[in-house]
């Protein structure tokens, strides 16, 4: 049997609205827009890019035009991302007044990281790896 080689993986987020998204990963986490597609007088779907890391978010409405079947499970949500970073401090300080869903934490694998949700209720965990063992 042949195995289907993965190049890479990107997540897609669904929400009501993703304008808030685009602007919150932008300017605070420094992702560029790649591709943005409009949906009447909003945008429908954005991908945004760092590093060669992608993060797509998709409109409901968009998602209800593009494919009708899957657009009531998009909406199920919310989805979780796990986002390692080199610096666990400067994370906590772009992402100053989100809504902290997990304070700051030492994991048993020696990480340090804390949760938030996005402007649409998505929740990412910060962390950065060995972080407890360099403080």
């Amino acid at each position: 049997m042949k195995r289907a080689e993965v190049k890479k993986i990107t997540p897609i987020l669904f929400a009501e609205e993703i304008e808030p998204c685009i602007q919150f990963w932008t300017e605070r986490i420094g992702f560029q827009k790649t591709i943005e597609v409009p949906e009447g007088n909003k945008i429908g779907f954005v991908m945004l890019e760092k590093n060669g890391m992608e993060l797509m978010y998709q409109s409901f409405a968009s998602v209800d035009k593009d494919n009708a079947v899957v657009g009531a499970a998009v909406r199920k949500g919310p989805s979780f991302l796990y986002v390692e970073v080199a610096d666990i401090d400067a994370a906590l300080a772009a992402i100053k007044g989100a809504e902290i869903v997990m304070p700051m934490r030492t994991t048993f694998y020696q990480a340090k990281e804390f949760g938030i949700k996005d402007p649409v209720g998505h929740y990412l965990i910060f962390a950065q790896q060995g972080a407890s063992q360099k403080n």
